[in-house]
């Protein structure tokens, strides 16, 4: 078993979430469109090397990882896109194990700060501020 995965280094937030194909006369309807979900870092890859036509190496740099691991989530978004655009299927691009970058520095974009008295780990007190609320209905 392999340690935890590295983060992966994204330059740009992207603004457009979802993408629904129109059929013929634009007859589909939003309930009978099924979805690939596109992960944050797939289309990073996607970016760099299709749209702004980096080599594979310099793509990979780029989002600190290694020229299999860039290869491997590049081949599975190519994947999911294709499916997609075959079978009809919307995409949603949403999750992954990434980090935003600052564009003109190319560093990490620091979290948010902790509230006083939160520390983490499972000894430590209260929710993830950084979770969504959930409320409990009782």
């Amino acid at each position: 078993m392999g340690g935890a995965r590295r983060r992966r280094c994204v330059g740009f937030q992207p603004n457009l979430l979802y993408f629904e194909p129109k059929g013929k006369g634009n007859t589909l309807h939003n309930a009978d469109v099924s979805e690939k979900i596109l992960k944050v870092e797939e289309l990073e890859s996607i970016r760099l090397k299709d749209y702004l036509q980096m080599d594979q190496a310099e793509a990979a740099k780029s989002m600190d990882i290694s020229q299999s691991t860039f290869h491997r989530i590049i081949t599975e978004a190519h994947q999911k896109i294709a499916e997609a655009f075959v079978e009809g299927k919307a995409i949603r691009i949403k999750g992954g194990n990434y980090v935003i970058m600052e564009p003109e520095t190319k560093t990490p974009v620091p979290p948010p700060r902790m509230p006083p008295g939160w520390r983490r780990g499972r000894h430590g007190g209260g929710r993830d501020p950084l979770a969504p609320f959930k409320s409990h209905k009782g």
